[in-house]
């Protein structure tokens, strides 16, 4: 009779903790805002818009596979990105992102994204973005991005 009831109540709390555990983020809204501002900055060669999402020490980064061998490159700032997508080019820069998974505790919130990069209309390449995202004053900004590369296996997004 005791196992019973320790299983009841282990049943129990199991119930209870699943939908607490499946709660969104109370700000999931705004913080995804800002991956959706930075996008849509990116698709508009907009380097301001760009700019205006990323806290001015910003740490960046991309892990991939070069001949065969696994490489991190780690970036210090945002400045040449945002060059990069300022200056203009003849194909849109367009990232399309989904499965979206954010986590929040107060004022810090992580986003892991899959995405998939498009040049125009050919695909470029996909992976996975993990942005780290702090509220300072009224605003979040991406305090550290941090990407995966590949060219195969990438879902059409």
């Amino acid at each position: 009779m005791l196992m019973l009831r320790h299983a009841t109540l282990l049943l129990a709390s199991l119930t209870v903790a699943a939908p607490l555990a499946a709660q969104q983020a109370p700000d999931r809204d705004a913080i995804l805002a800002v991956t959706k501002r930075l996008f849509d900055g990116m698709r508009a060669g907009d380097s301001a818009m760009v700019r205006s999402v990323f806290h001015p020490k910003v740490f960046m980064a991309s892990a991939f596979v070069r001949q065969g061998t696994p490489t991190v490159n780690v970036d210090g700032g945002v400045d040449g990105f945002v060059k990069a997508v300022g200056t203009p080019h003849a194909e849109v820069w367009d990232e399309r992102v989904a499965n979206e998974v954010v986590h929040q505790d107060g004022t810090l919130a992580t986003v892991w994204m899959d995405y998939t990069f498009y040049l125009g209309t050919k695909l470029s390449h996909c992976g996975v973005d993990a942005f780290l995202i702090a509220k300072e004053g009224a605003e979040w900004k991406i305090i550290s991005l941090a990407d995966t590369r590949r060219r195969e296996g990438c879902p059409e997004l």
